[in-house]
């Protein structure tokens, strides 16, 4: 797999960027730095394998976002889009526990087909203190490589509410409840989020690489060039066995604390209240 990396995308004030289209880019943003790569399945030019990330008014909070629609096409860009939406008016908010009920309840509504769900992560990062929050709903655990165990291993799911459906994939039932896991991250450390055509390819002996499999391979990969990792990874898991990553859509986002504080122009400072008044007002008008 050869990857050529775009020029990298630039996050700024109230920005949200993504969407279900082939991608492979470097994001800059507040506090993180970060890697993109997102191939549809096919020659298809948007698949099921949706990805953003939102910057918030004073730059303090990056909100990412990566999902697995069960479909493909134009059926998915339209699901896309409406989350975009929710991305944009929940832009400035700590707690996404309510975002994601709002996705969840998107998909109740939108009721394109019979049967129609997703997997997903929404991940906050606060660049002070490094605050790292996660909601999983159903989707394969971030990996993180610690600086200071100098290892890759599975981030620990949040923990499930024993009276109540939790932590399922979007759209199967509006009754569910998604709770929060969080961290502090060190500068430096890395986190690898990725849809499930990783870890549903197959090791040489045929059977499914999972997580164990995909950490298996992350330890053999130099962390030293950083734009290199993802291209890498996937290139291993391809030679690994004929048929891997040909099946279904392939997205992986791979993020670092960088210890840098926004330094915003003042303009953007004093129109930080006009950017959170008028995303929250889009958000609610669904423009």
């Amino acid at each position: 797999m050869t990857a050529t990396l775009d020029e990298p995308k630039r996050m700024q004030c109230m920005e949200v960027w993504g969407g279900n289209h082939a991608v492979d880019t470097g994001v800059i943003m507040a506090g993180l730095d970060a890697w993109l790569y997102s191939r549809p399945h096919g020659q298809g030019s948007a698949g099921g394998d949706i990805h953003y990330v939102s910057s918030c008014a004073a730059g303090m909070i990056t909100r990412l976002l990566v999902a697995d629609v069960c479909g493909h096409g134009s059926a998915v860009s339209d699901v896309a889009m409406h989350l975009r939406k929710l991305m944009r008016r929940y832009v400035n908010y700590h707690d996404q526990t309510k975002f994601i009920r709002e996705i969840d309840r998107e998909f109740a509504d939108l009721k394109r087909a019979p049967g129609a769900f997703a997997t997903a992560v929404a991940i906050t990062f606060e660049c002070v203190g490094n605050r790292f929050v996660m909601c999983n709903a159903g989707h394969p655990p971030p990996l993180r490589y610690s600086t200071r165990r100098r290892r890759w291993e599975a981030m620990a799911r949040p923990a499930d509410d024993a009276d109540s459906l939790a932590n399922i994939p979007l759209g199967i039932d509006t009754g569910g409840c998604y709770s929060q896991a969080e961290t502090r991250l060190d500068v430096g450390d890395l986190v690898l989020c990725y849809t499930d055509s990783l870890t549903e390819s197959r090791g040489a002996d045929g059977e499914l690489l999972g997580v164990e499999g995909l950490l298996r391979i992350l330890a053999q990969i130099d962390l030293t060039d950083l734009p290199r990792i993802i291209p890498t990874l996937l290139e291993k898991i391809e030679q690994t066995r004929e048929g891997n990553l040909s099946h279904d859509d392939v997205t992986a986002l791979l993020f670092r604390p960088n210890g840098l504080r926004p330094r915003l122009p003042l303009r953007s400072r004093l129109l930080a209240p006009y950017h959170f008044i008028r995303a929250r007002v889009s958000g609610l008008w669904g423009e």
